[in-house]
């Protein structure tokens, strides 16, 4: 049977975006991850796949360019949400701080956990194998938060994007660590960093200046495809370019503050805001569409055999056990003690697989089972499902018996208001 041929193509491509929709309503509903389900079905159309001995298709190629358009997209969206405002300075630094120290003290751990466990393992490379360990899943996470308190949400929002960009640049700047030739150091590194934040304002600026003149309808996507090529031409560059897409959806979501005094009247806000509302529903269309292929795509991948070696549960146990501990600590000291659901809203995800796809050769280890990252991300998943769940019938259970209260109060002033009356 002919898998991939013209109308079999359109026909699964269909399947696969409605079957994501309705596990999305699911999601809503029953707060298991979309995601979750996603690789799971994937899972599933592997098996079908070798039913109908579809071949070999090499799907490592698709799931790394999905991987990058997805991540982009999903930073792109998290950014558009952003407020900046005074108020939310410090909500927006606690987060960053929880999201750095939390990346630093896991993959250290993780790195430690792999140096001792695994067979060959040099600690270079147990950083290297850590850090997308590490990192938290805005892929999964900002979809999956929106029933939560505004407070919460917030947090997580910002937490699980400062996550992704601190942890992607971690990670090249350990693997520029492995070429002396172009490990600049830690103030190469920082001089990196300001570059790439002075060229990201300078290009926000400019891009919404040229595109409120555009006059074509069509124009949201040439805007995408300009901030898919600032995004590949900065990676040759060696630049954080993450911070490109982050800034500019700041710089677009918050158009008064960043267009305030003289440059006040080089902004045509209602074209601009039009552009910005269009744009975030663009986005957020896009991102559901690329997050569905990439983890359907991998659950295809998956080697699902992995997950029964006794060596992958037991690392893949204790990484998944450091992650909870190291999160609990910093929450309580940085948030106090309202620290549930968060607690437990730390999975890994698109990050964690793009990385280790990314992990140059020379510090590949043999003996390391891609296992390891399948229990994680999975193990993390249902851990934040099972807090999600819990957290809804929680809610649920004090707006009845703040109902009941209600109820009682109204029921017991009654007589007194009859009197009154009488």
């Amino acid at each position: 049977m002919e898998v991939l041929s013209s109308y079999n193509l359109i026909i699964e491509v269909s399947v696969i975006i409605i079957v994501s929709f309705l596990f999305n309503s699911i999601s809503k509903k029953t707060n298991i991850p979309a995601v979750l389900m996603l690789i799971i079905f994937g899972v599933g159309l592997q098996y079908l796949l070798k039913y109908f001995n579809a071949g070999e298709i090499k799907f490592l190629p698709i799931l790394e360019v999905l991987g990058i358009v997805g991540l982009i997209m999903i930073v792109l969206e998290a950014a558009l949400e952003l407020e900046l405002k005074r108020e939310k300075l410090m909500p927006i630094l606690k987060s960053f701080a929880i999201a750095i120290i939390g990346l630093i003290v896991s993959a250290w751990i993780a790195a430690l956990i792999l140096y001792n466990f695994i067979p060959g393992m040099t600690m270079e490379s147990a950083w290297l194998y850590a850090t997308p360990l590490s990192i938290l899943s805005s892929a999964i996470i900002i979809p999956s938060v929106s029933g939560l308190k505004v407070a919460k949400k917030e947090f997580h929002i910002y937490e699980s994007t400062f996550s992704d960009i601190v942890g992607i640049m971690m990670f090249y700047f350990l693997t520029g660590k492995l070429n002396p030739a172009e490990d600049s150091g830690v103030i190469g590194f920082t001089g990196n960093i300001i570059l790439t934040i002075v060229i990201s304002l300078v290009a926000s600026y400019a891009l919404i200046l040229i595109f409120q003149k555009i006059k074509s309808h069509v124009k949201l996507f040439l805007l995408i495809a300009v901030l898919l090529l600032l995004y590949a031409l900065g990676k040759k560059m060696h630049l954080s370019s993450l911070l490109i897409i982050l800034i500019f959806g700041l710089v677009i979501a918050n158009m008064k503050l960043f267009f305030a005094g003289k440059l006040k009247k080089f902004l045509h806000f209602e074209k601009a805001h039009y552009i910005y509302h269009e744009l975030h529903t663009i986005t957020a269309e896009t991102a559901f569409v690329v997050r569905t292929f990439f983890f359907v795509v991998f659950g295809i991948t998956i080697v699902v055999s992995s997950l029964f070696n006794f060596d992958v549960a037991i690392i893949s146990t204790l990484i998944i056990a450091s992650i909870y501990a190291i999160r609990f600590i910093i929450l309580r000291i940085f948030v106090g003690k309202d620290i549930l659901p968060q607690l437990f809203i730390a999975p890994r995800g698109l990050i964690t697989v793009l990385l280790f796809y990314a992990i140059p050769v020379e510090a590949q280890i043999a003996a390391f089972e891609p296992g390891i990252l399948l229990f994680v991300i999975i193990g993390t998943s249902l851990i934040m499902t099972g807090a999600m769940i819990f957290d809804k019938k929680r809610s649920s259970k004090a707006l009845n018996i703040a109902n009941q209260n209600e109820v009682k109060t109204i029921k017991w002033k009654a007589p007194a208001i009859e009197q009154d009356n009488s």
